[in-house]
């Protein structure tokens, strides 16, 4: 089986503290099972190593764009950022990103600056609908909100990453069109909703993904993920939907492909 990894984030510090390099294991991966992999960026700085890293193999690239959290630190103000984030889709150096992401909003932590993180998503789904590109979108403990958020903007589509949602919504974002894609929670004992949901999705709509170096599938819940580690989603989702592990590698590989313009 080939497997598609739809989000990790593979110039994150955590894969320096190995014995390989990032690149030999990116290298060692997308030459087993790994058939692609999105590296998706978090700030215009992230998304230019997400960048150098995709354009070094053939079967990776990457996305550009600003995560909620990272929208509070930056150096710069709004316009700025998001003239940025523009630059990497206006350009003719290197490859172009598949995708707008990670984006989105996270109200996780005490100290959110919920004015800020909307800002930044509103700002950036409308650069999706000016740009015609899909978006990667982040939803931490803010479903509602990011719901309404993109239903002022109904021409923008795209990849609710690592849903964590009820069914009734996984059908609304399905309902629009929206690809849902699930990580390693969908194999957590704990994740009931999350298994319900992934049970709703449509064939069509259905990704999978590491977030790697985050939020490793059981039985390696702790350690540092990465796209090796996919098989095991792979199958807790094929067994929350009652399909072969064969049958939904093939699926998601070829949604993503689909979602993300990849021949």
């Amino acid at each position: 089986m080939k497997y598609f990894d739809s989000h990790a984030h593979y110039w994150d510090a955590r894969f320096t503290e190995n014995e390989k390099t990032p690149d030999q294991l990116i290298g060692g991966l997308l030459s087993c099972d790994i058939a692609g992999i999105v590296n998706v960026g978090t700030s215009p700085e992230t998304s230019r190593l997400a960048k150098e890293q995709a354009e070094r193999f053939v079967g990776m690239e990457y996305a550009a764009g600003i995560h909620p959290t990272d929208a509070q630190g930056l150096s710069c103000g709004l316009d700025e950022a998001i003239a940025e984030i523009r630059a990497f889709f206006r350009s003719t150096d290197g490859k172009r990103p598949v995708a707008l992401g990670e984006i989105g909003l996270d109200y996780h932590y005490d100290d959110t600056d919920k004015e800020l993180q909307a800002a930044f998503f509103d700002a950036q789904l409308s650069l999706s609908e000016e740009l015609n590109v899909p978006v990667i979108v982040h939803d931490r403990d803010a479903h509602a909100d990011v719901f309404d958020a993109i239903l002022r903007h109904p021409r923008a589509t795209g990849v609710m990453h690592s849903f964590s949602g009820s069914p009734e919504m996984a059908r609304e974002y399905a309902r629009r069109g929206w690809y849902i894609s699930f990580s390693g929670t969908v194999s957590f004992k704990n994740a009931r909703k999350v298994t319900e949901a992934a049970a709703v999705v449509p064939a069509d709509l259905l990704l999978i993904e590491t977030d790697a170096p985050y939020l490793t599938p059981h039985p390696f819940r702790g350690q540092r993920n990465d796209s090796g580690f996919l098989k095991y989603t792979n199958a807790a989702l094929a067994a929350a939907r009652g399909q072969t592990p064969e049958e939904t590698a093939r699926l998601t590989l070829e949604n993503a492909k689909r979602v993300f313009g990849i021949r």
